[in-house]
């Protein structure tokens, strides 16, 4: 069973982890299939038939989710085998041992987490997300890391004549690299000293299968005719799941990897189908349990009230001061644009919705061709931070590129048509004729007009024989070609503004085609 569960893990880990990484763009977009069928983005887009599967492999086999679907668990997996190697050379033995679960913190999260979604406060799915965190972990480290190795390798061919790889240039904004490193110590960290951790008190996915898969079907228990209570079942049990003393698993906190079965020479504990066992622990064992829980919560009452109330008043306020807090972005100005607003791609349809669906998981920051969605910092406010906006500095949005909402997991960029690209309008060009080079140097230029695909920017007599730019905003896209090619530094003089709720543009106008006789060589 765990061969079984390795091989199904490294077969839908690895294309995920590849789709992330790939910097080449030679996988398919299909791939994001596979983004899509993770737990909260299903839950973000409403695909019920989805959730329904998961809940009913739960129900039947127990976590299998978290052991061999989820790529975050996978990567803390990794780290956990990584982690016995180094530790086994030092002492021999394994690390772990039963914990009774943090039931009350894991709750409180779920229930927090859950009740701010709905409100359309989604921070705390952003940052506790499993499959978020491992999305801005493989865009901004593992990615990364791949270019940097093919970059040397590329240098190292060159040096021989070979052309075959070349230079990819690393470019990744604080805040995204923070966050990456900040996931990455946590998974670290946290499967180093107790397994997973992170999946059974903080992860909402985790707390929320963990209501199922307590009354699992098929579920590990012990043979307490064979027993003889050596601990190697419980050392092994990364998810600190298995009280060999008492003779009991706790399948709530259980993730289905395996490692116990595979440990016991006696064949002791095992995984097998026991519906009496599930029912019986759900009517008779159920109140005995719950009885002995509440005493000991009586007795160390006085120790966690107060890491209690400072957890959810922590929590509250940081809910409270959301809103307040976006709402004081909103209020404030850039001296450039006069704007804080950011651009959001085409199929987001709104800034408000896409703040609302979106949880920075990177995966249209990495499969945009042009590399023009940028993570953001704090520079629009806490409620948009780590999500992607256009970034018209270095390049411009493709007139017929639908990338980001073809791969998009949580339908925050909904799948468009090219046809439907080439009219939605992110955004209105906005021209400073005061910055422009044309007033200001009195030199001809027109690069924005060359470069704007739906004749939105044109040139108009200035002055003599110079022409200057002119927008006309019911054509305009908000590509940012214009932008993205006026010479004017460090402002621009044509800079992108968003629309908040994105409008309907106007198809260029086609010149009629007119018949011309030629009756001579034409010179």
């Amino acid at each position: 069973m765990k061969v079984l569960r390795v091989v199904l893990a490294i077969v839908i880990f690895t294309p995920i982890l590849l789709f992330f990484i790939d910097f080449i763009d030679i996988l398919p977009d299909s791939l994001s299939k596979l983004l899509q069928r993770q737990l909260m983005p299903a839950i973000f887009t409403g695909a019920v038939a989805t959730i329904v599967i998961y809940f009913l492999l739960t129900l039947i086999f127990g976590r299998v989710y978290c052991s061999m679907i989820c790529p975050a668990g996978i990567l803390q997996d990794i780290f956990n085998r990584m982690a016995c190697i180094s530790k086994k050379k030092k002492n021999g033995k394994m690390r772990f041992h039963y914990h009774k679960p943090a039931n009350w913190l894991r709750y409180v999260i779920l229930g927090i987490t859950a009740i701010l979604a709905i409100f359309g406060i989604t921070e705390l799915c952003l940052l506790l997300d499993p499959y978020s965190n491992f999305g801005r972990i493989a865009s901004n480290i593992f990615r990364p890391a791949a270019i940097w190795v093919n970059n040397i390798i590329a240098g190292i061919l060159s040096s021989k004549g070979n052309y075959l790889l070349y230079n990819v240039s690393i470019n990744i904004p604080a805040a995204a690299l923070i966050s990456a490193i900040i996931a990455f110590l946590t998974f670290a960290i946290m499967v180093y000293f107790r397994g997973r951790l992170f999946c059974n008190t903080i992860c909402p996915v985790g707390a929320l299968l963990s209501i199922v898969s307590r009354h699992s079907l098929f579920r590990i228990s012990i043979d307490e005719n064979t027993c003889n209570k050596c601990k190697s079942c419980e050392r092994t049990c990364k998810a600190e799941a298995i009280d060999s003393k008492n003779m009991k698993v706790d399948m709530s906190n259980c993730v289905t990897c395996f490692n116990c079965t595979s440990s016991c020479n006696r064949n002791a504990i095992k995984y097998r189908f026991a519906p009496k066992a599930a029912f019986k622990k759900n009517n008779s064992t159920v109140a005995s349990e719950v009885k002995a829980e509440l005493m000991e919560q009586e007795i160390s009452k006085n120790k966690f009230t107060e890491s209690r109330r400072s957890f959810i008043t922590t929590s509250a306020v940081v809910a409270g001061s959301v809103p307040l807090f976006v709402l004081a972005q909103k209020n404030n100005e850039d001296s450039t644009t006069g704007n804080r607003v950011p651009v959001t791609p085409p199929g987001s349809l709104s800034i408000e919705r896409f703040k609302d669906l979106c949880t920075g998981c990177h995966i249209c920051v990495v499969q945009c061709p042009t590399q023009i969605l940028k993570p953001a910092g704090l520079g629009f406010g806490l409620g948009y931070m780590l999500k992607p906006h256009m970034s018209y500095e270095k390049n411009y949005c493709n007139y017929s590129c639908t990338v980001c909402s073809d791969v998009c997991p949580t339908d925050a960029i909904k799948p468009i048509t090219a046809e439907e690209k080439k009219v939605t309008q992110i955004g209105i060009a906005n021209f400073y004729i005061d910055k422009c080079i044309v007033k200001t140097e009195k030199k001809d230029c027109g690069a924005c007009s060359e470069h704007c695909p739906s004749q939105a920017v044109h040139m108009i007599p200035y002055e003599g024989t110079l022409t200057i730019p002119k927008v006309e905003p019911e054509l305009c896209v908000g590509c940012g070609g214009c932008e993205s090619i006026c010479p004017v530094r460090p402002d621009r003089a044509i800079v992108v503004i968003a629309n908040a709720t994105h409008q309907t543009a106007q198809l260029p106008h086609e010149e009629e085609a007119r018949d011309i006789e030629v009756d001579d060589f034409g010179f």
